[in-house]
């Protein structure tokens, strides 16, 4: 059995999972500076070393309501590489706006498995497990943006 780690948070009422290998770092809450004509959960660009990256809102775009701004809530870079991108290129940074981004968990990923419900408008919410009473649902970092968001927030990758 090989143990992964994912990083915990939620939206709204329910639970989600992150693996912590597609994350580049976890941050306070930082403001961010706003894209005008952007979709409504592309939170803006943040400041990051000497480059700016795009930031959602992941509250925002799966119940269209914005992530409180609470002391658990974070701003978790993730590496994005878009479905298809070739392995060879090293993936870019996508910021998340996380509410309770606090926990971790350790488990088998195979303890996730394929929901009988698949949802055509969120094509990022993957498996399921059980965990504490309820269900916990993996994200998929690489199905977070369709393909005009991309070519927004990350004009200078190929389509």
């Amino acid at each position: 059995m090989s143990l992964s780690l994912f990083l915990l948070f939620s939206l709204g009422p329910d639970r989600y999972a992150l693996p912590v290998s597609e994350v580049a770092s976890v941050l306070p809450l930082t403001p961010c500076k706003s894209l005008p004509g952007a979709p409504a959960w592309v939170a803006g660009l943040l400041p990051h070393g000497d480059a700016h990256v795009p930031v959602i809102d992941l509250s925002m775009l799966a119940l269209g309501q914005p992530a409180r701004a609470r002391v658990s809530t974070r701003l978790v870079l993730v590496h994005y590489r878009a479905p298809g991108t070739p392995a060879s290129r090293a993936p870019a940074l996508l910021g998340l706006i996380l509410e309770q981004a606090t926990d971790t968990l350790r488990c088998d990923p195979l303890d996730f498995l394929a929901s009988t419900v698949r949802n055509e408008q969120a094509p990022y919410l993957g498996p399921v497990m059980q965990y504490q009473g309820s269900l916990l649902q993996r994200v998929d970092v690489a199905a977070l943006l369709d393909a005009s968001t991309r070519a927004l927030l990350y004009p200078q990758e190929p389509a």
